[in-house]
Formats: structure tokens, sequence, C-alpha cells
């Protein structure tokens, strides 16, 4: 079976959506595969490509590369990433540094990660300049990360959706030092 969030998840049906937001992370952990196609990085391209690639900016993607246990990146004409030809690119050390150095995020974290609240603080820092198309989605793509399971309501805000995670995160964690790190608006 395939799967692409993209088109596969009815945006008319509430339970689905609902039921999708709350349960992507586990299906990309449960994955056998997760194929990452970067439309923007061209044939042949050097490292840095990915560093640079807008798929790097969207906020849903965090737990594209954190959550498969098994990774592969295409470039625009569906041939692998610097060529790397390793069934896992969690393995290349190069193309974990330079996704480490583009997101903020530790390797070691990109190759291994384990959704909770250890590290509240670092994980909303990971987010903090990614966009989303909807703005209540930056919130709503770290339910995984943390392990959270919440209502999605679509129109109720940014401000709104972080603030129910962030109350969420202190109610399960006790720890209010998740409200003490600076982000962009």
């Amino acid at each position: 079976w395939a799967w692409a969030d993209t088109c596969c998840i009815d945006q008319t049906n509430n339970v689905e959506v609902q039921e999708s937001v709350n349960s992507m992370f586990v299906w990309y952990r449960h994955a056998a595969l997760t194929v990452v196609y970067l439309s923007d990085v061209p044939p042949s391209s050097k490292s840095g490509a990915l560093a640079k690639s807008v798929w790097n900016e969207r906020g849903w993607t965090v737990q594209e590369f954190l959550a498969p246990r098994i990774v592969l990146f295409y470039q625009s004409d569906w041939t692998l990433y610097l060529n790397d030809r390793s069934p896992n690119h969690k393995d290349s050390a190069v193309i974990m540094r330079e996704l480490g150095d583009a997101t903020g995020i530790d390797p070691q974290a990109l190759i291994v990660f384990h959704p909770g609240m250890v590290g509240t603080r670092e994980k909303l820092q990971w987010v903090s300049r990614r966009k989303t198309t909807m703005q209540e989605d930056i919130a709503y793509s770290l339910f995984g990360i943390f392990g959270i399971h919440l209502p999605v309501i679509y129109g109720e805000r940014k401000q709104n959706a972080l603030g129910r995670l962030l109350q969420e995160i202190i109610a399960q964690s006790g720890d209010i030092t998740c409200l003490d790190w600076v982000g962009t608006s």
C-alpha cells in the first residue's frame, strides 16, 4: 500500500481529518519506507540542496523525517539525492548532517527520535520558523512529536491552537519551561 498525505485525507470529513492529524506521526513511524520527493531539488544536485529546499520550511515535514525509521530523499527527476544508494538515508552521515544543520535538530535525534515531553522547548523551536497553509497546523503538526491527542478545530487561529498545545504539554509534563522560548510569529 502507498499513502500520500496530500491526497489521501478527505478534507471535507471532519472525523477523518481529526483522526488523520492525530495519527499521522504513528503512520509515518510504522511505514516500511517514507519517500520524500524534493520537487525543487534539481538532478545531480550537490550537498546543500536539501537544506535549501522549500520542503525544509513546511511545518508538517518535521514529523516526516523524525517519525519514520527508513527515509529516502528523491530529487525532482526521481533520482536519489546525492546519488546515495543506501537503503536508508538516515544512515547517511552527510545527509543527516545537512538536515541537522538546516533544521537545528541534532542529527542523532533525526535518526532515533522518540516522541514525548523531553526537550519541549527545543521541539517548539524546531518548528518556530516553519510555514503551514492553515495557521493552526503549526500546532497540529506537533501533536505526534509530543505524543499528544487533541481536538482539531480549524478556524480557532494559531494562537488558540498553540495555547491548547502548550496547556496540554504542561498538564502532562508539569514542565512550564516550554513557555520560555522565543519563536517567530
